[in-house]
């Protein structure tokens, strides 16, 4: 995918990322594969932790044990993320839901305007989704 250079560079990990377009009105559902450092067996709860940590006090992102849902984030510039570790390859398990639609350019362009201009960085950018 055209975005894993991006995602590399980064993170300074290999990745296989794969954002998965089905027939819905609006979202991505992606899946990010990364083999785990070397010498390190991280459990699921490992890798969840690390999220919630990474993303602690984000008002954008949220860390879940449960699946994300497309319809969750409809219209909303939110990302949830959940985790899973393949017990019998090792490899970490990233999914990611997200309306790119709004958490696309447009969402992105708005909230670093927002943080430039020393606004709150949530102005104008919805947090709730529109489900149900």
């Amino acid at each position: 995918h055209r975005h894993t250079p991006e995602i590399e560079q980064a993170t300074g990990a290999q990745v296989l990322f794969t954002p998965h377009l089905a027939p819905m009105t609006r979202g991505i559902l992606a899946t990010c594969y990364a083999r785990p450092a070397a010498g390190t067996v991280p459990s699921t709860a490992d890798i969840l932790g690390l999220l919630a940590d990474a993303y602690a006090g984000e008002a954008f992102v949220t860390v879940s044990p449960r699946p994300p849902s497309t319809k969750a984030i409809l219209g909303s510039n939110c990302a949830h993320l959940t985790a899973r570790v393949d017990p019998r390859t090792g490899w970490v398990l990233v999914i990611c839901a997200l309306d790119n639609l709004v958490k696309g350019a447009s969402g992105q362009a708005l909230q670093c305007a927002n943080l430039a201009l020393g606004l709150r960085e949530t102005a104008g950018l919805p947090t709730v989704g529109l489900y149900p």
